[in-house]
């Protein structure tokens, strides 16, 4: 039953079912769709098990090894908390678009050829859209519409590489690419724009936030892990990555200090930690491909983890802003719990998930003597604590009290945290069960002197730097400009511009025309009007003479 039933399509279906039921009927199929695909990975056997043809082609839209299991497990089991952490959401589109975009994922990472992936690709496209259009603001409708024009812009590049991957190879197969051709280039392309890379990252906190409360838990896990899955699985070992990924660590790491948003300061923690990973696939060793594997893992819960604090706190108190914000504490200690708990754990925390993912990157840069990479993930690590370590969780819940007493948020939310947060422990204290998941022989020991000690002294250092500094790090009513202002402005102001100038060109242009069909006019009647030369009555003698004159003229060319 397990080979038979593809747990991607039953969380599609589900979707669809959502839409049309209420109730106890609805929640109960919500929970019970992503425990039976979580059911499923756990026993169906590695191997093809769907396969065929396709207008002559070799498809095979489920297929199992161990790193699509891993990939398709924990887009299972982040469809089950997210599910029951938006039970309450009185959208009727969010949780069957969300379950659409799950599944698609889902599909995405148990595909075996290229273009199975690229119609998951496309459906995740078009069910993250509609989680952000279903917030049903202003903001978030324009947002969907950028968001959906730079995924679109992906999945061209992406089938244009698949359709030169395949005029090359004569194969669909979705196997490890070097980039020797035009193609794979395109195909890297299309990945990136879904990883948030440069120099399209804004996409990212520019859409995120403006889902609802529970939408953007959705939205965090899906979109950007699949893009790491795929660089995984086709371009392990490729040395651009590593320094993609390093901008983006480092790119993620300022504007999220630069942010006021809540939720866009954990956006741009997305693009930071998956720079992490593409790093780590960029470096392309066994130990690099299992963290950057297990880092996505564990990241999809304790981001998710982030982001249910964060919603809460926007459900509850009706406030995205820090400088809005602060003393919540004291109404909501379990929500304040559960946002510590992410912190640390985004901030690889010994005894947390982040610690015995992360570190593995860590290590396989040293253990192929990249001094720099080491250099730059260990001060990346540091600028982690600072931004969602300590400032997240500070400015919203414990500084300057902001006079506002939200409640707790309704039990299934609650839940919701508390299955995450346990999660986040757990997987930091007993590791072995994800180790035993990952791709390769994880023979990594985290628990090392070395290792907690060096982290410990990171994380106090920058904990140190963060409150010396904290009059600065006091956030304002500001907006943050990223590179998606040439999109969402200048380029809106360009093509007004072009508008008026095409406007005034055109009406010059018009009278130059007008002008000369005037002038030719003019000619004319003067040549053929009634009274013009070639109108008058010529005498005979006169005509006799021309008609000599055009046959001397001929004869003189034709001799010559």
């Amino acid at each position: 039953m397990a080979s038979v039933l593809h747990p991607g399509l039953i969380l599609v279906f589900a979707g669809v079912a959502l839409g049309l039921l209420h109730g106890r009927a609805r929640a109960a199929l919500a929970l019970a769709a992503p425990l039976a695909a979580i059911g499923i990975l756990l026993w169906v056997g590695e191997g093809v098990h769907w396969s065929g043809r396709y207008l002559g082609i070799e498809v095979t839209p489920y297929a199992v090894d161990a790193l699509s299991r891993l990939f398709a497990l924990i887009f299972a089991i982040m469809a089950f908390g997210g599910a029951l952490y938006a039970l309450g959401q009185p959208s009727r589109l969010e949780l069957p678009a969300a379950f659409v975009y799950a599944g698609s994922a889902i599909g995405a990472a148990l595909a075996g050829d290229l273009l199975t992936l690229f119609v998951c690709w496309e459906l995740m496209a078009l069910g993250s859209t509609l989680v952000i259009w279903s917030a049903g603001t202003a903001p978030a409708w324009a947002a969907s519409r950028r968001y959906l024009a730079v995924h679109l812009l992906g999945g061209v590049l992406l089938l244009a590489g698949i359709a030169g991957h395949v005029s090359e190879t004569g194969s669909v197969a979705f196997v490890r690419m070097a980039l020797d051709s035009p193609a794979h280039w395109l195909i890297l392309a299309g990945f990136l724009v879904n990883a948030g890379a440069p120099p399209l990252s804004a996409w990212l906190p520019d859409a995120y936030p403006e889902a609802s409360w529970s939408g953007t838990v959705f939205l965090s896990a899906f979109t950007t892990k699949t893009a790491v899955y795929v660089l995984l699985r086709g371009f392990p070992g490729t040395e651009i990555l590593v320094w993609v990924g390093l901008f983006m660590v480092f790119y993620g790491i300022v504007y999220a200090l630069l942010e006021n948003d809540m939720r866009r300061i954990l956006a741009y923690s997305i693009v930071n930690q998956v720079g992490f990973m593409i790093a780590g696939i960029g470096i392309g060793t066994e130990l690099a491909l299992n963290g950057a594997a297990a880092h996505a893992f564990t990241h999809i819960l304790y981001k998710a983890l982030l982001l249910m604090s964060a919603g809460a706190v926007l459900l509850q108190a009706g406030r995205r802003k820090c400088s809005e914000l602060g003393g919540l504490f004291r109404t909501m200690p379990f929500t304040t719990a559960c946002g510590t708990i992410g912190a640390l754990a985004i901030s690889c925390f010994p005894l947390t998930s982040g610690f015995v993912s992360k570190s593995m990157i860590s290590q396989a840069a040293a253990n192929e003597h990249l001094l720099w990479v080491w250099l730059a993930l260990a001060a990346a690590s540091a600028g982690v604590f600072l931004h969602a370590g300590i400032k997240f969780p500070w400015f919203v819940f414990f500084q300057k009290d902001s006079g506002l007493r939200p409640p707790e948020p309704p039990l299934n939310m609650r839940l919701a945290m508390g299955l995450f947060a346990a999660l986040c422990i757990g997987l930091g204290v007993f590791y072995q069960p994800l180790y035993a998941l990952l791709p390769f022989k994880a023979e990594y020991v985290p628990y090392t002197g070395a290792h907690v000690v060096v982290q410990l002294e990171l994380l106090l250092f920058s904990g140190l730097a963060f409150f010396v500094m904290l009059p600065m790090l006091r956030r304002t009513l500001t907006i943050t400009l990223d590179l998606d202002w040439f999109y969402r402005v200048f380029a809106n102001r360009l093509v007004a511009g072009s508008t008026v100038l095409l406007g005034l060109a055109s009406g010059t242009v018009q009278s130059w025309i007008q002008a000369a069909g005037a002038a030719i006019r003019a000619g004319a009647q003067r040549h053929h009007g009634l009274d013009g030369v070639l109108a008058r009555t010529w005498s005979t003698g006169g005509m006799v003479l021309w008609v000599a004159l055009l046959l001397a003229g001929y004869l003189l060319v034709y001799y010559l």
